[in-house]
Parts: C-alpha cells; sequence; structure tokens
C-alpha cells in the first residue's frame, strides 16, 4: 500500500471516536453515578478535548441516553427478534433473555448502569423516565409476550403476566444490587450462573401446567 493510499492517523481516531467517548463515559458514569459525573473528566478519559465531545453530544443527559442506547437497548432489541426460520419455544426464550442479561450486563462492568438508575431515579427523573421507556418496557414487552405465548401453547399455565413479568425480571436485579453494595462483605463473590440456575429452576416449576410433577 502506498503511503497515499495508506490511511491517515487522525482519520482512523475520527472514526473510532464515538465508540471511545462511549466507552469513556460508560467507566466514568459506573464509578461516579450520574450526578456526579462531569463531561470533562469523561473527555479526559477518551484522550479528547471537551469541545470534542461536544460535537458528539449536547449535553450529559444525551451522552448517557447514547450509551444506554449503545448497551443495553441494542441488546434487548436483539434478544426481542427471533432468528428466522427457528421455532423458539416460550421457555427457550425466557430463558435466553435471563442468561443474556447475565452473561452481558450483571456479569460485567455494564452491571453499574441499572445500578446508577436505582439509586438514582428518585431524585433525577428524566434519567428514570428515560429508562424506563427504553429499556424495562422492552424487556416488559419480551417477557409478557413470551408468558402469553407459552400459555397459549400449553407450556406455561396461565398467570397474571402484567405482574409476573417484575418477579421474572427482579432476581436478576437484585443480583446487581448485591453485587455492588453487599458483595465486599462476604468471602465469596456471587456466582452469577448459580444465581440464574436456581431462578430458572423456581421460575419453570412455578409455570409449570401440571404443578405436582417437577419440570428439569
Amino acid at each position: 500500500m502506498s503511503v497515499r493510499e495508506r490511511p491517515l492517523r487522525w482519520q482512523r481516531r475520527a472514526d473510532a471516536r464515538p465508540q471511545e467517548l462511549l466507552d469513556a463515559a460508560l467507566a466514568v458514569f459506573v464509578e461516579r453515578g450520574y450526578a456526579a459525573t462531569r463531561l470533562d473528566e469523561i473527555a479526559r478519559r477518551a484522550g479528547v478535548a471537551k469541545a470534542t465531545l461536544y460535537r458528539y453530544y449536547e449535553n450529559k443527559l444525551e451522552l448517557f441516553k447514547a450509551v444506554v442506547r449503545h448497551s443495553l437497548v441494542a441488546s434487548l432489541d436483539e434478544w426481542a427478534t427471533r432468528p428466522p426460520g427457528k421455532a423458539v419455544g416460550a421457555r427457550e426464550r425466557l430463558v435466553s433473555l435471563l442468561t443474556a442479561f447475565m452473561e452481558r450486563v450483571a456479569g460485567s462492568p455494564l452491571s453499574g448502569i441499572p445500578k446508577l438508575v436505582v439509586a438514582e431515579a428518585g431524585n433525577i427523573p428524566e434519567v428514570a423516565r428515560f429508562y424506563h421507556d427504553e429499556v424495562i418496557m422492552k424487556a416488559r414487552a419480551i417477557v409478557v409476550g413470551a408468558l402469553a405465548e407459552g400459555a397459549a401453547h400449553g407450556e406455561f399455565r396461565p398467570v397474571d403476566a402484567e405482574y409476573a413479568w417484575r418477579i421474572i425480571v427482579a432476581p436478576m436485579l437484585f443480583s446487581i444490587i448485591w453485587k455492588h453494595s453487599f458483595q465486599a462483605c462476604e468471602a465469596q463473590p456471587l456466582d452469577f450462573r448459580r444465581h440464574l440456575d436456581a431462578q430458572l429452576d423456581l421460575l419453570f416449576n412455578g409455570l409449570a401446567v401440571n404443578t405436582k410433577k417437577k419440570v428439569r
């Protein structure tokens, strides 16, 4: 490749900059919380001037929204999409959703985002509203849809899906809160896989059509 054909360093840097800003923002939001995060610290962490950050994001809220949309909302959209030509049962959909959430969110640095929202929602309603509308409601739709489908096809017994969905997602949220609070008090870290296995065992035995027969 000639010198003329080789991409310039600043051009490659500009192409990568949005991702670098999102990565830096995620790290600072998780470390500091929303209220205490400063845009100049994010810019410094990303290795750019603060003015550069404003070229991409109007303010801190818009940057936070971009982080959540990139890291969480995109994953929920992916989980909600069924593979073409493949029949996926309601039970499999729930297992897939909860397993993916455990692996990609609860057991990763992304767990700091739900924890941040829970901790600061009461004082920052615009953050709470955004997260509710774009993350929680998407997860609700997936779970409620799976419960309705499972009941319609005889996989699950009918339940009050409008309340049951909260009970299904609550253990994962609890694991995140535990990770960022009480885990430091224990000798061993929370085993997210065992936590999920216990949740699935209780969940599917509770949803079983024949409650006298244990579902494995």
